[in-house]
Formats: structure tokens, C-alpha cells, sequence
């Protein structure tokens, strides 16, 4: 591509935002940092006696239950004393606790910081997601594979429609989970690169569509499941229990609306911002380098079939009937299923086979020993991201441990209880509350699992249906996944930006994602607020009112 000299004006609120994010310290030390200020702030705490009280669903461990009793011959039978009749065994409970904020400079939080070190590292579930995903799609960067699919999509991809149908592609990925992360926001960098955008501008799009509209899908995937599973537990007497489709046409809907309003950011406000790239900016990549056509159509024709050879094996393990991959109990296919907990591995094990397949066709890979090497030197790449990992890990464990989250998270909803406003007030500012904790909570289900028991209930009083308060914690929960420090594959995305710009930090990916929150958060709002006031149903037999 041609550089040019213009250049966007800068000192203006983003990049004051990105030059002092990036004076932030390395972000390994950041969290030593952090835990030194957790630690102080517990014990200060403690000292004080802080604690809450709050009723908390937990889930009951029916299939443990199951292996003794049949251990033990069937003998165990659950009885309800009160009714003098077997009883049935409920997939979750609520129970009210006491919650203290226990101090992580006290004997027992010295004990759990030194005994579980190593533990809390290995328990980190992020780091064997990020090694497996990437080796498959290491093989096929470096076979070629990334960068002739890229000139594909780009060649049979309008331009005008590109950037829309990255993040699009973004929404939807959240059925795979944590594949968007790992795959596409890689690949949306280099396919803006390969048409002379900004491929800074490719990444936060993407990073936008799989992290800041994570709640919603055209498909109903396995969060769904477990937010109505949660919901159902906690619902008053008298109420019908949710359908895991409850806020099917809201999620319908929001994922086409804040789709458009990301790709308007990203037009509009990001790559603006950013100006034209410069490759010399980076690590010397450049889009204009020499292609031997014949031997990429030729790798990917031998690609094609490997796709088709995994798609034939995954289909035998998955579609027969009591086939490995189905759920052994209800033979279902999606949701809670086998199939669905071995997607990453499925889509890595797809890259491998395709990028193997590419090399030994467009004569870039041959053998074994390079498969190997290309995933030694993907992993070697991941050092530094490793690193930071085993401090996010101690963090995340320690801050649990002490419970600093919870109480917080508690005082809110105590305060939005006690608040004397209209429903749709107290609805919105439930999102704003969301909003704030997702910085301290990012998980969607954890995060519910403290709200549910309270809100669910007092929102019924006011005569608005669960399935309502669930679409606001949609809104509420996923702007700010692109924004919070706790977000686990925050280090990965700085790595994705630095391999374009070398000083590249934290404060550059906030810089970039601050316009996505804003405006998607506004749009995502005014648009339950308009859906509540207009009465819509938010998925089959789910009125806004109480049913």
C-alpha cells in the first residue's frame, strides 16, 4: 500500500485517554499492583467487620448424588418430611448467607495466597483455551492458509459491507464462546490490512462485535441456558417459568442494530481517528506482497477437502443418534452437550487439518516437522501473554477469596431496591448498575447468579416479568466487556495490536474501544427502552408485563 503522510490531528480526548494508558506499567506488574491494593483494602475491611447477607442460588450436585447412590446400590432415597413423599430433586437452590469480606493479609489469606499459587495458575482455564486454539490456527498462518482466505473474502466481499460483516460475524461467534477472541479478531486485523484499512480499525470492530455484544445471538446458545436456568430458581410463587427463548426477539433484533452501530463506529469515529496506516508503524507487514496465485488456488482446493474430511468425522460423532458427542442423557446436540464444550477444539482441530492440507498443496508446508514448528513458534509468540496470565490468575483468586466483589455487588442491589422511582426508571438504572459492575464481575452467569435471587422478585412486585429484568442485564452486562482489566483476553488483544503497533498498549485498545461502549451502551438503552414502552414481546410468550 501507498503511505501517506496526512495524518489525523492528535491531543484529543482518545488520545490523552491512550497516552496515559500506556504510562501504565506493564500489565504483569499492574497486577501485582492490584493484588498489593486488594490485600490492603480487604484487611481494612475485615478490620471493620464488614459483611452482607444475601440470598445466593446454588446449584445442586444431582449427577455426584446419582454416582454415589448407585454406588451404594440405590439404596438413598430424598424424602420430604413434611409432605411424607419422596422427593425431587431441584437442579438449583437458594439459600440466604452471610457474606463477610475476608482479609487477605490475615493468617488464612496468607495460607490461600502461598498453598494455591500454583494451583490457581493451573485452574486458569484461559490458558489451555488460548494454546489449543492457537496451535491450530498457528499452522495455518504460517502455512498461508490466513492470508489466502483473507484475499478471498476480500475479493468476493463488497468493501462497503466488510467491516459489517466482521463484527456481524463477531456476534454470532459467542455460540463458540471463546473463539471470536482467538480467531476472528486476529483475522479481521489482517483482512483490513489486505485492503489498505487500518488493521487496528479491523481488530477493535471485531473486538466490538464477539466482547460488547456478547448477551445477544440469532441462535440461542449455552449462556441462554444457564441465565433462564438461574432466573426459573428464584421466581415468586405463581409465576410461569421461563423458556430459554424468552428474549429470543429482543437478542434477534439487537444483534442486527448494534451490529450497524458498531460498523458506524468503526467507519466514522475509529478509523478517522487512526488516519492511515503506515506499515513501517508496525512489524514491517505490507498487504502489497507477491502472490504465486496458481499455487494459493491450488492450496486451497487441497484445504477444501481437508475442511470436508473434518466436517464428514465431527458429523459421524455428532448427528447419529446416541452419537459420542450428544448429550448421553437427553441426545441433545446443543446446549449443555459435548458437542458444544469441544467447539474450540473442534475449530482448531479444523485449522490444523486445513492447514496442513494448504501447505503440502501451495508447496509452502511439507512434513510433520513443520506442522511442529509452526505451532512452536506460534507458542513461542504467546511468552509474555503466559506471564501476565499467571498474575490475572492470582488476582482473579484472590479477589474472589476475599469476597471484595460480592459485598459490592450486594450494596448496589441494596440500594437500587430501596430506590422509590418508576419501573423503566428503576430498569435502566439496574443497567447502568450492570454496567459498572461488569468492571469488577465480568462474567455474564456469575454476575447473575448474586443479582437474580434479589431483583427478580422485587421487579415482579412492580408488575414487570423476569423475562423483562433479564433483557436488562443483557444491555447492562456486555458493553463494558472491552473495557474492564478483568476481561481475560484484554492481554491477548494488546498482543494482536502491537504485532501492527509496536508501542502499542492497554491505553491504545481503551482509547479504541471507549467509542464502541458509549454508543452501543446508548443504542442498546434506547432501544429496550422503546421495546418496553411499545410492549413488545421479547421472545415467544414473553409479554413485558407479568404473566
Amino acid at each position: 500500500m501507498t503511505a501517506t503522510t496526512e495524518t489525523p490531528a492528535k491531543g484529543g480526548f482518545l488520545d490523552k485517554i491512550e497516552t496515559l494508558g500506556n504510562k501504565v506499567p506493564n500489565p504483569t506488574i499492574m497486577f501485582v499492583y492490584l493484588i498489593g491494593f486488594i490485600a490492603l483494602l480487604s484487611a481494612a475491611l475485615a478490620w471493620a467487620n464488614v459483611s452482607v447477607t444475601d440470598e445466593v442460588v446454588t446449584q445442586v450436585p444431582k449427577a455426584e448424588w446419582q454416582t454415589i447412590n448407585e454406588g451404594l446400590g440405590g439404596m438413598i432415597v430424598p424424602w420430604d418430611i413434611t409432605t411424607d413423599q419422596e422427593a425431587i430433586l431441584p437442579d438449583y437452590i437458594v439459600t440466604e448467607v452471610e457474606i463477610p469480606v475476608r482479609s487477605l493479609l490475615s493468617s488464612d489469606g496468607i495460607e490461600m495466597f502461598f498453598s494455591s499459587f500454583v494451583a490457581n495458575f493451573a485452574g486458569f482455564g484461559v490458558v489451555a483455551v488460548v494454546l489449543i486454539a492457537m496451535a491450530g490456527v498457528g499452522v495455518a498462518e504460517h502455512a498461508g492458509l490466513m492470508g489466502a482466505l483473507i484475499r478471498k473474502i476480500v475479493k468476493v466481499a463488497p468493501a462497503k459491507i466488510l467491516a459489517f460483516l466482521l463484527i456481524f460475524v463477531g456476534v454470532l461467534s459467542s455460540v463458540a464462546s471463546d473463539a471470536g477472541y482467538l480467531i476472528l479478531i486476529p483475522l479481521a486485523a489482517a483482512a483490513f490490512l489486505s485492503v489498505g484499512r487500518h488493521p487496528l480499525a479491523g481488530m477493535a470492530g471485531a473486538f466490538a462485535g464477539v466482547g460488547a455484544i456478547f448477551g445477544v445471538n440469532l441462535l440461542i446458545t449455552p449462556v441462554d441456558s444457564m441465565l433462564t436456568e438461574i432466573t426459573n430458581e428464584v421466581l415468586p410463587a405463581g409465576f410461569t417459568p421461563l423458556d430459554v427463548t424468552a428474549n429470543f426477539y429482543f437478542a434477534i433484533v439487537s444483534s442486527i442494530v448494534l451490529a450497524l452501530v458498531a460498523t458506524w463506529v468503526t467507519v466514522k469515529v475509529v478509523e478517522p481517528r487512526l488516519g492511515p496506516y503506515v506499515p513501517a508503524e508496525g512489524s514491517g507487514l505490507n498487504p502489497d506482497d507477491e502472490v504465486d496465485e496458481a499455487a494459493e488456488a491450488r492450496g486451497l482446493k487441497w484445504a477444501l477437502w481437508g475442511l470436508i474430511a473434518v466436517v464428514v468425522v465431527i458429523s459421524a460423532l455428532s448427528l447419529p443418534p446416541n452419537a459420542p458427542l450428544r448429550d448421553n442423557a437427553t441426545g441433545e446436540l446443543i446446549g449443555a452437550t459435548p458437542f458444544m464444550a469441544s467447539l474450540i477444539f473442534i475449530i482448531s482441530l479444523a485449522f490444523l487439518v486445513c492447514g496442513v492440507a494448504y501447505g503440502r498443496g501451495a508447496g509452502t508446508m511439507k512434513g510433520g516437522d513443520a506442522a511442529v514448528n509452526a505451532i512452536a513458534k506460534t507458542f513461542g509468540t504467546l511468552g509474555g501473554l503466559l506471564v501476565m496470565f499467571v498474575m490475572i490468575a492470582q488476582f482473579i483468586a484472590l479477589f474472589s477469596w476475599s469476597n471484595l466483589p460480592t459485598v459490592a455487588a450486594v450494596e448496589v442491589a441494596h440500594i437500587l431496591e430501596n430506590a422509590n422511582v418508576p419501573a423503566l426508571v428503576l430498569l435502566v438504572l439496574f443497567i447502568l448498575v450492570i454496567v459498572v459492575l461488569d468492571i469488577i464481575l465480568p462474567g455474564v452467569v456469575p454476575k447473575w447468579a448474586i443479582f437474580a435471587p434479589i431483583f427478580v422478585p422485587i421487579f415482579a412486585q412492580l408488575d414487570i416479568a423476569p423475562q423483562t429484568l433479564l433483557a436488562a442485564y443483557r444491555v447492562g452486562d456486555s458493553p463494558m466487556n472491552v473495557l474492564t482489566p478483568l476481561m481475560v483476553y484484554l492481554p491477548f488483544i494488546v498482543t494482536i495490536a502491537q504485532r501492527y503497533k509496536k508501542d502499542a498498549g492497554i491505553g491504545t485498545v481503551i482509547a479504541l474501544m471507549i467509542p464502541y461502549t458509549m454508543w452501543i451502551l446508548a443504542a442498546w438503552t434506547a432501544l429496550f427502552v422503546a421495546w418496553f414502552a411499545l410492549g413488545i414481546p421479547w421472545g415467544p410468550g414473553a409479554p413485558v408485563g407479568t404473566s
